[in-house]
């Protein structure tokens, strides 16, 4: 099995996304932040409940190098510079509007964007 690390700037919207979508498919997956967030955006949580997945239990958390030493595939969603390139993983960068403050309707659409995109990952 493919273990996937997912990496965003907050770990709070994207990445969290990524990971449950991943998750409910019965796939490996972690996800972090470069700079983490308190919580996940409520604005997620409530786009994801919408789908039958629970996130509001979950606390971002820093991006560590032990993640990405885990991981087989790193898919980043805007965390730049700060996502250690370590030689024998894969890398996707997925260029994803944050959630953070958007309305009810760009959430929608940022998390069936993620929710295409885990579907068609290469595992």
């Amino acid at each position: 099995m493919t273990n996937v690390l997912f990496v965003c700037v907050q770990n709070a919207g994207r990445s969290q996304m990524a990971q449950a979508f991943l998750e409910a498919r019965g796939g490996c997956a972690r996800s972090a932040g470069s700079r983490p967030a308190a919580a996940v955006h409520p604005e997620v949580v409530a786009a994801m409940r919408e789908r039958g997945l629970d996130v509001s239990g979950r606390t971002p958390k820093a991006l560590d190098r032990d993640d990405v030493e885990w991981a087989d595939l790193v898919v980043t969603m805007g965390c730049g510079d700060a996502c250690p390139v370590l030689p024998g993983k894969r890398y996707v960068d997925w260029q994803l509007a944050d959630p953070a403050g958007a309305g009810g309707d760009e959430v929608r659409r940022i998390r069936d964007e993620i929710e295409r995109r885990v579907a068609e990952l290469p595992l």
